[in-house]
């Protein structure tokens, strides 16, 4: 190996990873830290703002002490999505944990402005549906959560952003408060069509907008690592922040793959469009990625509960992790009738029903824990199954194939159940890495350099091998299922309704 390496953090919600990657594309070095998920309440999730900045400072450190002399020539970021933090402007403290994307702590006021007949604006300035998911009425909850946090806010003194956003103002010693046009377009508070903040939005979420980070392109130098703040030296460029998922399709873009799913603790489901798709089918519409003026659209489908599910089942079940549950679900040819949907989060796209919770159906004297194990491999399976459904309705044609990556992309049996149930191929890469190496594919480019396409070893490709019949009965089982979920999930919705009447207007 020769030449600079860029050095890319992937920020995600239960590992952090840093990985120095070489101007050939492999990666001379990779470094990964757990990182604690809080559930305070049921249905509310957080870490703290301040642990996931000293976890990316400590992993540069780890890299950086590892790099044997390497000239690092750049940072760069992707990062969990729709996670947001509020943080104090002068002291670059947070005033509140770092609400996560799986948090439901916003679902009242999401089912508000649903009731009061705000959604389809919504969705046709900002591209996505009114699901606590995302991050505009989770901001909102901490202005009105936290002591004079809306007085603060309002006259200047609180910054707000996503975890790049964060993260750079942290590298920046302060300086510095941006994001991308990939990390603005999940916020719900952005317009898809001028690429601006939305006046709108931000009125009917009741979030100032002085609150929010400069949009600049995802390619953009974002500033400099401020002196003393990092184990880089002083001053090494940031050049690239880019979501986690939408990474990812940039890093299996330059493979020639149309779609990908990045199956984590949930799953992504994207694919690149010429230009804003508005669906008929229950996805989002988002932008991947800007370049200079340049702007990716994209379509896409997001799962709250994939492989956190299978961890989920693990401990229900008593088992040491995801791994002995993986045997145990190979050990028996079927689920025997049971499934699990998974919607511990609620159900994301394309269901979008918020209140919907966790089922196991279909249990018999017969069952036993190998049945539950594989109808949660199935689960995931299934539910990315019904995010290809809505994909190729929108799109008008069926997807060939699928590639794969995040953590859960190694596993083997998971894939072959994923070509079954889809009935489609699915590619499996080398090296499952998506994210960071999207976000250093992204900053070599940006720094002139072309990045070569590496594989450490050759992608795998997994295809169907049951019966339609086969197929279809274990499908069957699961539409009815949801259905089930999403009935029970509706009359617990009107029985709130009528303890909360009240509009939003």
């Amino acid at each position: 190996m020769s030449g600079p390496c860029v050095l890319a953090i992937d920020q995600g919600t239960t590992n952090t990873k840093a990985l120095l990657v070489a101007p050939d594309g492999s990666v001379r070095l990779s470094r990964t830290r757990a990182m604690a998920v809080e559930h305070p309440r049921p249905g509310w999730c957080q870490q703290s703002a301040t642990d996931i900045w000293d976890t990316v400072a400590a992993l540069i450190a780890e890299c950086v002490g590892a790099a044997d002399g390497a000239e690092i020539a750049a940072l760069a970021i992707s990062n969990q999505r729709e996670t947001i933090v509020v943080w104090d402007a002068e002291t670059g403290r947070p005033i509140g944990p770092a609400i996560i994307w799986q948090c439901r702590r916003s679902a009242d006021r999401c089912v508000a402005l649903r009731g009061g007949g705000h959604e389809p604006d919504v969705v046709a300035r900002s591209g996505l549906a009114l699901d606590p998911l995302f991050p505009a009425g989770k901001i909102a909850w901490l202005l009105d959560s936290v002591p004079g946090a809306r007085r603060r806010a309002e006259a200047g003194g609180l910054r707000c952003g996503t975890i790049d956003s964060w993260l750079l103002w942290n590298l920046t010693g302060g300086a510095v408060h941006a994001t991308d046009h990939g990390n603005a377009s999940r916020t719900q508070l952005f317009n898809l069509e001028t690429l601006n903040w939305d006046a709108e939005l931000a009125h009917l979420f009741d979030v100032p907008l002085q609150l929010l980070p400069v949009v600049m392109p995802s390619d953009s130098r974002f500033g400099s690592v401020a002196p003393g703040l990092t184990a880089l030296p002083d001053n090494t460029p940031i050049h690239a922040m880019i979501g986690d998922s939408h990474a990812a399709l940039f890093a299996h873009a330059a493979g020639g793959a149309r779609a990908k799913v990045t199956i984590g603790t949930g799953s992504s489901l994207m694919i690149a469009t010429a230009g804003r798709v508005r669906s008929l089918h229950g996805l989002s519409s988002t932008i991947a990625w800007s370049r200079g003026s340049s702007v990716q659209h994209a379509l896409e489908g997001n799962i709250a509960v994939s492989g956190h599910a299978v961890a989920f089942a693990a401990d229900l079940l008593g088992l040491a992790d995801e791994a002995a549950l993986t045997r145990l679900a190979a050990s028996v040819d079927s689920s025997a009738g049971v499934v699990f949907v998974p919607a511990l989060a609620g159900l994301g796209a394309p269901h979008w029903c918020t209140e919907a919770r966790g089922v196991i159906s279909g249990l018999s004297l017969g069952s036993r824990p190998a049945h539950i194990a594989r109808a949660t491999l199935e689960a995931v399976a299934l539910q990315i199954g019904d995010v290809v459904a809505a994909l190729d309705a929108d799109l008008g044609m069926a997807l060939a194939d699928l590639s794969v990556d995040g953590g859960a992309a190694r596993n083997s049996l998971l894939m072959q159940l994923l070509a079954d149930l889809l009935d489609r191929s699915v590619v499996q890469p080398a090296i499952v890495e998506a994210s960071a190496l999207g976000a250093a594919r992204l900053a070599f480019e940006a720094l002139g350099m072309g990045l070569a396409r590496h594989d450490d070893g050759q992608a795998k490709r997994f295809t169907p091998a049951i019966s339609a019949d086969q197929r279809q009965r274990v499908t069957s089982r699961w539409n009815d299922a949801v259905a089930s979920a999403r009935r029970d999930a509706a009359e617990h919705g009107a029985i709130l309704r009528r303890e909360r009447p009240e509009p939003v207007t």
